[in-house]
């Protein structure tokens, strides 16, 4: 006994869909011999409807009209970024150079699965968030304040400076989103140490995602 993968077809009205329904029905039933989970099977309309992650949002745009945008289905977004939050959690025991290699694992391939998504903004926003939890765990592993000191005059600071800021009292999320570290640990730092930011791989023709 074999089964087929989901699948889904798509139509302009609902009189076409049960025509085409009927037919692939009777195909699949009469000439593959396959079984049909009826429970998962039915004609919907796009907004009510998620297929392997992806589900569909109106167009809201003047002179359009029964228009929908293919985008990550919610439960795939909390579950993409539960796993970035747990790589990068700060207690768990890994280098920068460890992180950042699974994070380019776990992105690369949920990038490529999600790549016809209209995810832009959202994935703007994910890579800020992101980038404060690398430097959240960064600030974390430095501990001592004399390390934090020296860290920062390696990185450009003033020494002055350096120390009133290694002896902050905000706590280390805050500075993660401070200019503490976000005029230190820069994208550009980052992207050296082999950080790949998520907009890389929509805004880069040129790199492959496969």
């Amino acid at each position: 006994m074999y089964a087929t993968d989901d699948f889904s077809v798509y139509a302009k009205s609902k009189s076409e869909a049960k025509t085409i329904g009927n037919k692939l029905f009777v195909f699949l039933r009469d000439r593959l011999k396959l079984p049909i989970n009826k429970a998962k099977s039915g004609i919907r309309r796009p907004v009510n409807f998620e297929l392997l992650g992806h589900s569909f949002v109106p167009v809201y745009k003047k002179g359009l009209k029964g228009q929908y945008a293919l985008v990550v289905a919610k439960k795939s977004w909390e579950k993409f970024k539960r796993n970035l939050k747990s790589i990068t959690k700060k207690t768990k025991p890994m280098s920068l150079l460890e992180r950042l290699e699974r994070l380019n694992q776990v992105c690369r391939g949920w990038m490529n699965n999600y790549r016809l998504t209209n995810i832009y903004a959202k994935v703007k926003k994910l890579d800020e968030w992101l980038r404060n939890r690398l430097r959240y765990c960064i600030w974390h592993d430095w501990k001592k304040l004399e390390r934090k000191r020296k860290n920062l005059i390696q990185l450009g600071i003033e020494i002055g400076q350096a120390y009133a800021w290694s002896r902050t009292r905000m706590g280390g999320w805050a500075v993660a989103q401070s200019p503490i570290l976000k005029t230190t640990i820069t994208v550009s730092r980052l992207k050296r140490k082999g950080y790949k930011p998520l907009l890389d791989y929509i805004n880069n023709t040129q790199t492959s995602i496969w």
